[in-house]
């Protein structure tokens, strides 16, 4: 059997047409939630009308910071040593895909070892190099990678990056996130409760524990995000970790006095794209983000110092590195930018599946 463990909102949304390609083929498969996070996860159910978790580890509040991730993550190692049989159906033979580079992506293999199952990592192969830079992601996927029978790359880049690791790899040449935004496409032109602005705007997105983590870095963002608003309007779509710090360093109620910078709650994920797509150009620190811009054609600025992804970049992505200089030339420029061409006629979710069904 194929096990699917999943925690994050990130996680769902690119495996959601593994899922769907499996129930195409009439595949059974054991979704499995470690609950990591939990607020939006029945709005990207329902967007790719996909099964309900057939196993939640947890069922609590999402996990943003560090002291609930370590009660968490013990709770869920220790739940699944003790019920693992239950949890994998008392299968021998199966493998347990898991995705991406999150704490959830960790225990999901260590789970999937401990129960003497074939591990698959999706998006396999993403670094860095610098264990600081994401931080922890990076200590992350190459934990991941040493638990992985079977590394799914999206592309020769990642293939390349995996050389001394000793899992199967397999190129299915783009991230399955193409696949998501093939099948949101059609739903997103029928959405009409998405307020798009009658003039220019961006939309701004940042999560990442390292640009929120304190004050100081988190008030230059801010200052930086006022200069931008000079020259078009933002939509600053609030994460709840994001959120929470802005008001925890008094930042917040200066964005909501910014006539320029509209504050918006977070959306589900077609009506997240469908205000992408209206958007001039996108700031974000999220690696989805980049890859979603880049398969939209779409200018990004990241707010970032390194990036683990090779979408886009040299195209429609820039690397901010938090200098205002770069950042005031991609807003000057972005029109001159242009994505690169896709490989059409590719499913990474395809190719994914076929592999697991000769694998096992």
């Amino acid at each position: 059997m194929i096990h699917i463990v999943i925690g994050t909102k990130a996680q769902l949304i690119k495996m959601a047409p593994v899922m769907k390609e499996l129930s195409l083929r009439g595949i059974e498969y054991n979704y499995i939630s470690t609950g990591q996070h939990k607020d939006t996860i029945d709005d990207i159910l329902a967007n790719f009308e996909i099964k309900k978790p057939d196993i939640s580890l947890y069922s609590g509040k999402d996990i943003t910071s560090v002291l609930s991730m370590i009660t968490w993550s013990f709770r869920i190692l220790l739940f699944s040593f003790l019920k693992r049989k239950m949890i994998f159906r008392k299968d021998k033979k199966g493998i347990v895909l898991v995705h991406g580079d999150t704490l959830s992506t960790v225990i999901g293999a260590l789970m999937g070892k401990l129960s003497g199952l074939q591990v698959g990592h999706v998006e396999s192969g993403l670094r860095s190099f610098n264990i600081f830079q994401p931080f922890p992601e990076e200590i992350f996927r190459k934990t991941t990678f040493r638990l992985s029978d079977l590394m799914f790359c999206p592309g020769e880049w990642a293939v390349n990056n995996l050389k001394k690791y000793s899992g199967r790899k397999v190129n299915t040449h783009i991230n399955t996130l193409y696949d998501s935004l093939n099948y949101a496409a059609p739903a997103i032109n029928e959405i009409s409760d998405v307020q798009i602005p009658p003039d220019k705007f961006a939309v701004v997105t940042l999560h990442r524990f390292e640009n929120v983590k304190n004050k100081e870095i988190l008030t230059n963002i801010t200052n930086l995000l006022e200069s931008v608003s000079k020259k078009i309007r933002l939509i600053f779509i609030l994460h709840n970790i994001t959120e929470k710090k802005l008001i925890r360093f008094s930042l917040l109620e200066k964005l909501k006095n910014n006539p320029r910078i509209e504050l918006r709650k977070r959306y589900d994920y077609f009506r997240f794209i469908k205000l992408i797509k209206h958007a001039e150009f996108v700031i974000s620190d999220g690696g989805s983000n980049q890859e979603e811009c880049s398969y939209l054609k779409k200018p990004v600025i990241l707010f970032r110092n390194v990036t683990e992804r090779n979408e886009g970049l040299g195209h429609n992505a820039v690397i901010s590195k938090f200098d205002p200089t770069v950042i005031s030339d991609f807003i000057d420029h972005y029109n001159d930018l242009e994505g690169p061409e896709q490989k059409t006629g590719l499913s990474p979710s395809r190719i994914i599946i076929d592999n697991c069904v000769d694998f096992t």
